[in-house]
């Protein structure tokens, strides 16, 4: 496998910070259906040589791809086609003892190319896109002679991340693909692609996770949490962002907004100082970016709530009479809608200039209480 040049202690691309990297994962939970799909593609001889994984960001879709790729190199080319193939396989999933296990996870499967953001080894940073000069090291893969069970195996993350030279480059792999060749894109914006290699790749298309399947995914993944349920809906179903959230105490972050929300139409003062002096003090970009987060996410429910007559699933005791009584219908769902997108362009404003951090949040939460002050609540 290429590494494209990256030692093992550089930044990698493609990796969640906080969690294993999706070569390191081999189960996958929620996405039954998607697996079952390429099952029947590769039992019923119609393999195709794209495919494309799309989803919401952080539901496995790398992780599907690598356990395809594991799939694809440890599986005999035959066992497909063969009149007295062996028993055809109900599942993706290897011995983790397989050689082909233990060399994808090493990064040394010489059947298997990762296609990614590299290290700018100038600028000590990761690349901010693909480049065609990264897609022309496939020429190379595929100009070496073939290994293991034949098959070459190529996964790009994230797709859309690739400048218009490499998305080029690589739809005329798909339109003339090398003998036994597999590509397989991540993505999680698929119409920032082109839309010839759309039409080029079958889709398999990943939905966000309940809380059952977030739990065992996050237990996989390392990570114990005690209400699975309420992280579940905080995250919006995506093991990435949960992973982000347990390590920068989302919850109680989330909890801490939720109060405020609560002193609402008057605004609890001496709580919103409190909140912003802490997501913006000197060194905490990290919670600033999580509390404009969490903000939005209480307005989105809200708006949600007004829209629908009903307030989603419960992410904290107490927090469906929080919204329902701030947005009882229709007309307040939409003021706090209109005010979610006008402070998220002015929180991008904010960052674009550098603007105090706390002055930033503290003029938010003055923002949302004047709002609710004009409210027939």
């Amino acid at each position: 496998m290429s590494t494209l040049g990256e030692a093992e202690d550089l930044p990698e691309a493609d990796r969640a910070e906080g969690a294993p990297h999706p070569r390191e994962t081999l189960e996958l939970y929620g996405h039954e259906a998607a697996e079952a799909a390429f099952l029947d593609a590769f039992t019923s001889g119609r393999m195709h040589h794209g495919w494309l994984v799309t989803g919401p960001k952080g539901v496995g879709k790398a992780t599907l791809a690598w356990r395809i790729a594991r799939f694809l190199l440890a599986t005999p080319m035959e066992e497909a086609d063969a009149l007295f193939a062996a028993p055809r396989p109900e599942s993706l999933a290897i011995s983790p003892d397989h050689p082909v296990a233990h060399h994808v996870h090493a990064l040394s499967e010489p059947g298997l190319f990762l296609l990614r953001r590299p290290w700018d080894f100038e600028r000590k940073r990761l690349k901010t896109v693909i480049t065609v000069e990264e897609v022309r090291k496939l020429k190379e893969f595929f100009g070496l002679s073939a290994s293991g069970n034949g098959r070459r195996v190529v996964i790009v993350d994230a797709a859309e991340e690739m400048n218009a030279n490499a998305a080029n480059a690589i739809l005329k792999m798909l339109e003339e693909p090398p003998r036994n060749a597999i590509l397989l894109l991540v993505s999680h914006q698929p119409s920032r692609l082109l839309p010839t290699i759309r039409s080029r790749c079958r889709t398999l298309t990943l939905g966000t996770l309940g809380p059952e399947d977030m739990g065992r995914a996050l237990t996989e993944a390392g990570i114990e949490v005690e209400n699975s349920i309420a992280l579940a809906e905080l995250a919006a179903g995506s093991v990435g962002e949960a992973v982000a959230l347990v390590q920068q105490e989302g919850l109680t972050l989330y909890a801490e907004l939720l109060e405020l929300f609560a002193s609402l139409p008057h605004m609890d003062r001496p709580r919103a100082m409190k909140l912003a002096e802490g997501g913006g003090a000197k060194g905490a970009e990290a919670r600033f970016d999580l509390t404009l987060d969490m903000i939005d996410r209480l307005l989105s429910r809200l708006a949600r709530t007004g829209a629908t007559g009903q307030a989603p699933a419960e992410i904290l005791p107490g927090e469906s009479e929080v919204l329902r009584r701030l947005s009882p219908d229709l007309r307040t769902g939409r003021a706090w809608a209109d005010l979610s997108a006008d402070l998220t362009a002015r929180a991008r404003r904010g960052k674009a200039v550098n603007l105090d951090p706390a002055a930033l949040l503290l003029d938010m939460c003055l923002r949302i209480g004047s709002t609710a002050e004009r409210l027939p609540l």
